[in-house]
């Protein structure tokens, strides 16, 4: 049975989808960092993936577009541990959530109309912010 990575109750993508790219880590590790690649990319090609339907793809796309190269890969990096076994764990489950999000319907603002008393208030500003002007505009008299 080939093991999936589950995005929601619907939806779940086969752990053959993704490519996982080792490279060497910066930061704590002392000699194991110029030795071992413990930095994990994980790419998920979102044009290509039988995975997803088309629309849950331009959502994904309207959402990461900005994480996503020309081809379409998804590209995630986790380095935050030694080990090359848990940053390819936590780079798996941060694509499944960043996909999560991406794939959560928005829900759409309700237009509601400004209360009396804040458009009073909005009305007293804009009256205290011109007397403001004003004064600042008008010159003081030259008597001395």
């Amino acid at each position: 049975m080939e093991r999936v990575l589950h995005i929601t109750d619907r939806i779940s993508i086969p752990l053959s989808e993704l490519r996982y790219e080792f490279v060497r880590s910066g930061g704590p590790g002392g000699q194991n960092v110029n030795k071992v690649s413990t930095r994990v990319d994980v790419l998920f090609n979102v044009r290509e993936s039988p995975s997803l339907t088309a629309d849950q793809k331009s959502l994904v796309e309207n959402g990461l577009g900005r994480r996503m190269d020309r081809v379409g890969n998804l590209r995630v990096t986790s380095q935050d541990s030694r080990s090359q076994w848990k940053n390819r764990e936590a780079g798996t489950e941060r694509l499944a959530d960043l996909l999560r999000r991406a794939l959560t319907p928005r829900r759409r603002r309700i237009v509601t109309k400004a209360t009396a008393s804040s458009r009073a208030k909005k009305s007293r500003m804009k009256k205290a912010h011109s007397r403001k002007k004003q004064v600042r505009r008008t010159r003081p008299d030259m008597e001395d």
